[in-house]
């Protein structure tokens, strides 16, 4: 099989992520699963965690012999868990747009290991550099860590000053409607008028959701930055910032619009086009931001990169 560059094939099918040649080649010849394909001793599935193959990696959970394969070791001493915890250019993160994101998914696979990794022998073992898998996670990923933090940090300022802008603007227009106030009651001259109360739910709203997407940003300013923060507590503070702001830009439109309507009822010439542009703004916030908005969300509440049930697909 060496002559024959089986091992080689095997180690490009795990690295390009062919689960259909991993699973015919294991079928045929089982012992595959256990046998080191280079000097460094490593098994596919220690090829599959540095290579962040997910499909390949899940098929562990289609083996009988599974406890036996994840206690091996490669020739410096690392096992699966030291494998997740190392930060491999074979990894391709490019993929993965923005480093917070890159920095969860990359401790996603270091849980999903440890999950099966810790049952068996702990996440304590030590290779021969003396490192346990936590601290070789920490110390190759730092670079990572700072990047995802400094990209975190600059979305969330740009985004706090936008909302900011948006909490004073809808304040002020709140207490300066449309028309006016009557002199003689206080109360707005258009108090009556369906388009006033749509104006003012709107006006509320859009204060309301920018105050809440300000709180969540600087929630995430003032975060502490651990490596756990960027699987869940992070992201979920971002989608809830990102959404807050996008209702309040939109509502911002619409009290916009109802207030033109309010003035200028007579003169619809006028009116159509302006309300037209204000759908501009949203639209390019939605062109620019909802792509990211769904990539954090499936990232952090998607279904998952990793199936569990895969079906027993080898008899050995």
């Amino acid at each position: 099989m060496r002559d024959g560059d089986v091992y080689g094939a095997m180690l490009l099918a795990v690295e390009n992520g062919i689960v259909e040649v991993v699973t015919s080649l294991c079928k045929a010849r089982p012992e595959l699963l256990f046998v080191s394909y280079n000097k460094g001793g490593k098994t596919i599935f220690h090829h599959a965690i540095e290579c962040r193959q997910e499909k390949v990696y899940s098929l562990i959970y289609g083996l009988r012999q599974r406890n036996l394969i994840t206690t091996s070791l490669d020739n410096s001493g690392n096992g699966f868990l030291h494998s997740a915890g190392m930060l491999s250019p074979l990894a391709k993160l490019d993929r993965i747009a923005g480093a917070a994101l890159q920095m969860q998914r990359e401790r996603q696979w270091y849980k999903e290991v440890e999950s099966i990794h810790f049952q068996l022998s702990g996440s304590s073992t030590k290779n021969k550099n003396g490192l346990i898998p936590s601290k070789l996670f920490t110390k190759s990923h730092e670079k990572l860590h700072k990047e995802g933090e400094k990209w975190m940090k600059g979305t969330s300022s740009s985004c706090t000053v936008v909302s900011a802008l948006i909490i004073t603007i809808m304040f002020a227009a709140a207490f300066t409607v449309p028309g006016g106030n009557n002199q003689e009651i206080g109360f707005p001259i258009f108090l009556n008028q369906k388009l006033f109360m749509v104006f003012i739910v709107s006006d509320a709203i859009s204060l309301f959701s920018s105050a809440t997407s300000v709180l969540m940003f600087l929630g995430i300013l003032t975060s502490r930055y651990a490596e756990d923060d960027f699987l869940k507590s992070l992201p979920t503070k971002m989608i809830i910032g990102l959404s807050t702001l996008f209702i309040s830009i939109a509502t911002m439109m619409v009290a916009f619009s109802s207030a033109l309507f309010i003035m200028l009822w007579d003169k619809p010439w006028i009116t159509y086009p302006i309300i037209f542009l204000a759908g501009v703004p949203v639209i390019l916030f939605v062109w620019m931001q909802f792509p990211l908005l769904v990539d954090i969300f499936v990232s952090t509440y998607g279904g998952g990169i990793f199936d569990r049930k895969v079906k027993r697909w080898i008899n050995s």
